[in-house]
């Protein structure tokens, strides 16, 4: 059984995919299992060539696919990823290792930083990096890490959260016990921001991110 299993939801994401991919096989991760939605544009047949598991889920919906993908996987530790977002070799080994020696941590997320030179978004990696390390709340394209044992306790993500399938069950990964923010930083795609507008993106997130934390507190015991 690998201590890892890295699953990464897709949906046309062949331009990306592959680099992502490259990280993992450089860090010798055994199990990549890549859950797609019904790409188009070759994110399959990539991921394939990648040396991927790949698996089609019924219907696009990270929640879901990453469900599939959590039930279909065989490691002590689940690792959820974006796509886009690359993950050094040396913030995977420190992963394995604070976890080796910390048995109460339940999970976490890493260090985050975005392609981009815009200093908003150098401000808004620095806020994640304090809200993961004090709150224990993670974003997806954070990566987010959890104990298989802790994962099928909280019932994995929770399908009706759209979006903010993320932020909600580390919310709850949180409620369950200690988690930890690991470095050095994974590279995220900015497209997101620059396609809307950092600004104006940052400002929807923050109200979205308000509204999910909201609910998540009604539907979590105390």
């Amino acid at each position: 059984m690998p201590f890892l299993s890295v699953i990464i939801p897709t949906l046309n994401e062949a331009e990306n995919l592959p680099a992502t991919l490259d990280c993992f096989r450089a860090a010798g991760i055994e199990e990549v299992i890549v859950v797609d939605g019904g790409s188009e544009d070759g994110t399959v047949e990539r991921a394939v060539a990648g040396g991927s598991r790949v698996l089609t889920a019924p219907e696009p919906g990270r929640a879901g696919q990453m469900n599939l993908g959590a039930r279909e996987s065989s490691g002590e530790v689940l690792l959820f990823s974006h796509g886009d977002t690359r993950i050094p070799s040396q913030t995977l080994r420190n992963l394995e290792f604070v976890l080796k020696e910390s048995p109460e941590l339940v999970g976490g997320g890493f260090a985050r930083r975005f392609e981009s030179r815009s200093c908003l978004l150098r401000f808004t990696a620095w806020c994640s990096d304090f809200r993961g390390r004090w709150w224990g709340l993670f974003l997806g394209d954070q990566g987010i890490f959890v104990k298989r044992s802790v994962f099928e306790a909280l019932r994995g993500f929770d399908e009706a959260v759209v979006p903010g399938e993320d932020l909600d069950f580390s919310y709850r990964m949180a409620k369950a016990g200690r988690t930890c923010l690991v470095g050095p930083p994974v590279m995220s795609s900015a497209r997101r921001f620059e396609k809307r507008g950092a600004f104006h993106q940052t400002r929807l997130d923050l109200v979205a991110a308000r509204q999910i934390l909201k609910a998540a507190k009604v539907r979590t015991p105390a």
